[in-house]
């Protein structure tokens, strides 16, 4: 073979095999990338949320502080809980990104959350009823039943967030 052609071969294969693994390494970096990118929308969606349940449960708090009154400011109330419905659909909107963004042991998280905040809020709403009708038999009752699923409420979001820095790849 003469040295020409040998030369000309050697830089073919030579231009193919940089080929290959500039090809290679372009993958890992779109991956990588893609990743980085896939994690930062992650973040956000879930820090989003767990922004808005902190707002939406510090008024679900004002709502039980002006419940505590033997005569509640009804007026007061109503404003109050107002505001928490304004919230709690903030909540909705955060957890559908959530939902979207996934993966299943978050969203799974997140409803947790939503059947916890559920079971509190469903207190809240026979307390302010009750305030309206001047009933206070089970006022109480209520009141330690909203501290119960108060404290359920916080393992919930609590497991989020442990599900959330779980897949970000947060050490817990």
């Amino acid at each position: 073979m003469d040295a020409g052609l040998a030369a000309l071969l050697g830089a073919a294969v030579g231009s193919l095999a940089t080929l290959g693994a500039a090809m290679v390494n372009g993958r890992a970096s779109a991956r990588s990338q893609f990743g980085q990118w896939r994690r930062q929308h992650r973040r956000d969606a879930y820090a989003n949320y767990l922004g808005a349940l902190h707002d939406r449960d510090i008024a679900m708090d004002a709502v039980f502080d002006a419940l505590q009154p033997d005569t509640p400011d009804l007026r007061d109330v109503d404003d109050k809980v107002q505001r928490f419905v304004t919230l709690a659909r903030e909540v909705h909107r955060a957890v559908e990104i959530v939902v979207l963004e996934g993966p299943s042991s978050v969203v799974e998280a997140a409803e947790q959350v939503a059947h916890a905040s559920g079971d509190l809020s469903e207190v809240m709403r026979r307390m302010v009823r009750n305030a309206h009708a001047s009933e206070a038999s089970r006022k109480a009752t209520d009141g330690a039943l909203g501290t119960e699923r108060q404290h359920l409420l916080y393992q919930a979001v609590k497991s989020f967030r442990t599900a959330a820095g779980d897949v970000l790849g947060n050490a817990n």
